[in-house]
């Protein structure tokens, strides 16, 4: 277990926390940029001849952006024997791949929480480390499909939508890990002992969907695709395209906040008081869309902005940099050579570390291992054997 001590320029509620993050894509290399933002020392180990997925310029490879970055020929013993010596020091482990890798490699949780029986091994699979899917590849939207959020979401004359990415890769995967490592190191400080996390994206984003569960058991949502409340079944819970081909977003689903944005629209007085009956949705629907195409979206925007109709206007990834709200939050912030999402939460007492480009010191082999404890003559000797190679 590391010694509790913040590496050098490091801040935030997690500074002091070592954590090795084992290369991949998706949800563990966002949890290793959250951790890192938080203030944790995060070493990211990548496979000696590993190929890239995508191949992009390092001032936009966020998942390498905020770490130290080894590479580690982990076909070698050697290399294998180094790895558990730096997991010896480390407070979590963070491994992506498909139930089995780790442990042909001698490095699965067995293995390394015998040397280091404090630590905090986390998993991140698709389908878990069990099961008839356990070695099955797949993709966020593999994980929605098995688990019935992708048929839930899109219009009911349409096909079921993927909502990027964001679902199961993040919410439910990077999400849920963090959450799990956060719990398994509370459980630490009061036990002194590691734990085995198995995160699986299908069972994320399935927990994500939990209310949805309890609605359909209660009889308030429907199988039926884009016919219930909140997945654009309802007119005053979807978008609408305005006169220069853009679009707004509504939702007002409170009776109180539907009466304004009537008000000004405006609708007429029985879609007022028939809300939420069923057989208006349809006329209503037709009545709000004619209207909406009337305006532009800036139009409408500068028409709701200071209500409570819950109107906005739906913006595009740049423009949402410029808004004025976000500006004056500093939601966004400059890294290097882009701007990008300014790190979250906040806390109110500790500032996060914005996570850039890795410096000469976090490509530096030598460096590295000293960080973890290494000593210099052993250092040169495993760079002379070609065990560590160039970042």
């Amino acid at each position: 277990m590391s010694a509790g001590l913040p590496a050098a320029g490091k801040t935030g509620p997690l500074a002091g926390l070592k954590v090795i993050e084992m290369a991949g894509l998706g949800p563990v290399p966002l949890a290793g940029l959250l951790l890192s933002e938080m203030g944790a020392e995060v070493l990211r180990i990548e496979r000696a001849g590993a190929s890239q997925f995508l191949s992009l310029p390092d001032e936009y490879n966020i998942d390498r952006h905020g770490r130290a970055l080894l590479r580690i020929d982990l076909k070698r013993r050697e290399g294998t024997d180094l790895l558990l010596r730096l997991a010896e020091k480390a407070d979590i482990l963070l491994e992506g791949f498909r139930p089995g890798v780790m442990e042909r490699l001698g490095l699965g949780p067995e293995a390394v929480l015998a040397r280091n029986p404090a630590l905090i091994y986390g998993s991140m699979t698709g389908f878990g480390q069990d099961g008839p899917l356990a070695g099955r590849a797949g993709h966020d939207i593999t994980y929605l499909a098995y688990c019935g959020v992708l048929h839930a979401i899109g219009h009911t004359d349409g096909r079921p939508v993927p909502p990027l990415n964001l679902v199961a890769d993040y919410g439910g995967g990077a999400m849920m890990l963090i959450a799990g490592v956060l719990a398994a190191l509370f459980q630490r400080s009061r036990t002194g002992k590691g734990e085995v996390i198995d995160a699986a994206m299908v069972e994320g984003a399935s927990m994500l969907a939990t209310p949805l569960h309890a609605f359909m058991a209660a009889g308030l949502w429907s199988e039926k695709r884009g016919a219930n409340l909140l997945d654009s079944g309802a007119p005053f819970y979807d978008t609408y395209e305005t006169s220069d081909g853009r679009h707004i977003a509504i939702g007002c689903l409170e009776p109180q906040f539907f009466a304004e944005f009537a008000k000004l629209l405006p609708l007429d007085e029985r879609f007022i008081s028939g809300q939420y009956d069923r057989a208006l949705w349809s006329p209503m629907r037709a009545a709000i869309a004619d209207r909406v195409r009337q305006k532009s979206r800036d139009d409408w925007d500068l028409l709701f902005a200071q209500t409570d109709a819950c109107v906005a206007p739906v913006l595009s990834l740049q423009e949402a940099k410029h808004h004025p709200h976000n500006r004056a939050r500093n939601a966004f912030v400059t890294a290097g050579a882009f701007e990008r999402p300014a790190p979250a939460p906040r806390f109110s007492s500790s500032q996060p570390t914005l996570a850039t480009m890795p410096g000469d010191d976090d490509l530096s082999p030598a460096t590295i291992l000293a960080r973890f404890g290494l000593a210099k003559a052993e250092i040169d000797g495993l760079v002379k054997s070609g065990l560590l190679t160039d970042n």
